[in-house]
């Protein structure tokens, strides 16, 4: 409604302003300080949305995901309790072994998960309603399956079939899921003139006849010390400060903007990260 709200005012305003620039158009034409407002709070509205419709996307496609590991859990109980009440349970040792440790995996990822959707949630700014909820309810799912998977690992060992051996320790595989998180997230940017690249032996200039129409292009062994490491999911704006600016790795044009005036480029605003990382990791900007 805050949305709505916004939108309808400077809506007025505009509205309001249009008497007052038409009665000088005989004068030239002048700025309009409340359009160009419109267009700024509408602009800033929209990457908002953009940003609130990505996080939902993720939140809904790591529901799914827990989702359906339970759902194979369920099947992976069904087939242990099936071999346990079985003759010769002896024969089926391996099997059983085997798809309790599968339950036992696919549990330690949904825990893994649903902790990192949390501290997602936690850290934020986007008011995702329903969305607190929903975790919990999948964390009292998790909960109750527990004592399910515990109920069933009795059971087996019952038959002398020794399960002691199951890699069951969720905080080493929530360390190994929280190393391979920073490395999906981490990525790295260098800015500088053309010829603070070439020197840093981050870009080449190649083609082009007499010394025009060269492409800039990044160097296939480029320096990757020279560049800045950052987080993909804490960085949305990278600090340009120059006269010009271009990047020369390969964006989605869609998931950035460029911000500046025709003198000065202030900024580059990351709008969409998963996108615009997606094709790579490695930023190179050019400037003047």
């Amino acid at each position: 409604m805050k949305i709505i709200k916004v939108l309808v005012a400077a809506v007025l305003l505009s509205a309001t302003s249009l008497n007052f620039t038409a009665c000088k158009e005989d004068k030239g034409k002048e700025v309009n300080p409340v359009e160009d407002s419109l267009k700024n709070v509408t602009h800033q509205l929209g990457g908002q949305l953009n940003e609130k419709e990505a996080a939902l996307q993720e939140f809904i496609g790591a529901f799914n995901e827990i989702q359906d590991n339970l759902n194979s859990i369920k099947e992976k109980e069904k087939i242990v309790t099936s071999a346990s009440s079985g003759g010769d349970v002896k024969s089926k040792e391996g099997q059983i072994k085997e798809d309790i440790q599968s339950i036992y995996d696919l549990m330690l990822k949904n825990k893994t998960r649903i902790a990192s959707l949390s501290k997602k949630l936690k850290d934020s700014k986007l008011k995702l309603e329903g969305m607190e909820k929903m975790i919990e309810n999948l964390q009292s799912t998790i909960n109750v399956k527990d004592g399910e998977i515990a109920e069933l690992k009795t059971k087996v060992e019952s038959l002398n079939i020794e399960l002691t051996n199951l890699n069951t320790n969720y905080q080493a595989v929530e360390a190994e899921s929280a190393q391979k998180t920073e490395a999906l997230n981490t990525a790295y940017y260098a800015i500088g003139t053309l010829k603070e690249l070439k020197e840093k032996n981050v870009i080449s200039r190649e083609g082009g006849i007499i010394g025009l129409g060269k492409t800039t292009k990044v160097k296939d062994d480029f320096n990757k010390e020279y560049f800045t490491k950052v987080n993909v999911e804490q960085t949305s704006v990278i600090n340009v400060g120059a006269k010009k600016a271009k990047i020369v790795t390969n964006h989605p044009k869609n998931s950035y903007k460029i911000v500046g005036t025709e003198k000065s480029i202030e900024k580059i605003e990351i709008s969409n990260s998963k996108d615009f990382w997606s094709a790579s990791k490695y930023l190179v900007i050019v400037i003047d």
